[in-house]
């Protein structure tokens, strides 16, 4: 069980980042399908669940070590390898940058502190981090991320009343948006979120050594991603007239609950961001053939520059066109291991 946790903590701690935190993959991707919303996080949860079964019975079945025999195993179509190598690639560098974005973009919003003071902050961080290996990813979410869910599951239920109340007098809470947008982009979120957690869960792998463990897994993070992503939704319903405007529209929705929880809320984010980093820097470095710290110093000194590009433009741009073409490893993925 302790692995069992150990595991389904860095999973959850590499999908729920800063865009998960602030509120803007859960408006993005859920919350303007209205009502229709819950339905796709809930698709969108059981699809992960599966994903992260189906990964780790392949690499159990197979003797799989790394990144690259995973392709192999799952595709004999070299051309199709080469192109999934190269998505994963450009989406974990991405995710990378977004997620220091995303830590200047708090910064910025609540304290007014330069986006380059903070972006550097940010890149000693992640260099002193990613200069470990995968037991030191593993200690940091084993910590942060417990506190994380526990918080949002707070709030959630301090919630409740709002949403009930919510519910009750606004029946029709349902989009314009018609027809199945809402579970394509319920299967997008997924999609996407596949591309840094297949990788990292090839290197999670020597901790699940039974179909036992992996379903276990792949069961927790299913109902934990279902009642966070519910929780954020429900939140989110607060600020439905502004939260279109901000960059972290969770932030502004919190304050209503009081300072105190501004404040936990505000160390929340910023854990959830940094795990997330992490996160997708290790499955990055991890991918290359060999890197060093001179990979690792580029790699952190980059993101300086590119987190002034602003957080929501790249999480609101990125995300969904990467969502599509994740659908091919998890097209791949489920085929081979039936």
């Amino acid at each position: 069980m302790k692995n069992i946790s150990k595991v389904s903590f860095v999973i959850i701690g590499t999908m729920i980042g800063a865009g998960f935190a602030s509120g803007q993959e859960i408006y993005a991707f859920f919350s303007i399908y209205g009502i229709k919303g819950i339905l796709g996080i809930a698709i969108s949860s059981i699809l992960t669940g599966i994903i992260i079964y189906k990964v780790f019975k392949i690499m159990q079945e197979n003797q799989i070590h790394n990144y690259n025999e995973f392709l192999q195993k799952i595709s004999s179509n070299q051309k199709i390898n080469k192109i999934i190598q190269i998505i994963v690639k450009i989406f974990l560098l991405i995710s990378f940058y977004i997620m220091v974005a995303g830590f200047c973009a708090y910064f910025k919003q609540e304290f007014q502190i330069p986006i380059l003071a903070s972006a550097i902050i940010m890149a000693i961080l992640c260099y002193i981090t990613l200069s470990k290996n995968i037991q030191g990813v593993i200690s940091i979410n084993s910590i942060l991320v417990p506190i994380l869910i526990l918080f949002i599951f707070y709030i959630g239920i301090k919630n409740i009343n709002f949403t009930a109340k919510y519910f009750s007098i606004s029946s029709n809470y349902i989009s314009n948006n018609s027809h199945l947008k809402w579970l394509f982009s319920s299967i997008l979120y997924a999609s996407y979120n596949s591309i840094v957690l297949i990788p990292i869960l090839i290197n999670l792998s020597p901790y699940i050594t039974t179909k036992t463990k992996a379903k276990t897994v792949s069961i927790i993070c299913t109902i934990i991603l279902l009642l966070l992503g519910t929780c954020i939704f429900c939140l989110l319903l607060r600020g439905e007239n502004y939260i279109s405007e901000l960059e972290l529209p969770i932030i502004q929705i919190i304050k209503e609950f009081g300072k105190i929880y501004q404040l936990i809320y505000g160390i929340v984010i910023v854990s959830a961001i940094f795990t997330s980093c992490i996160s997708a820097g290790y499955s990055l470095l991890s991918n290359l053939k060999t890197y060093n710290k001179k990979h690792i110093i580029l790699l952190c000194s980059a993101s300086i520059l590119i987190s002034l590009v602003g957080f929501s433009k790249l999480v609101n741009i990125w995300y969904p066109f990467f969502g599509i073409l994740g659908l091919i490893q998890i097209f791949y993925c489920i085929k081979k291991s039936y």
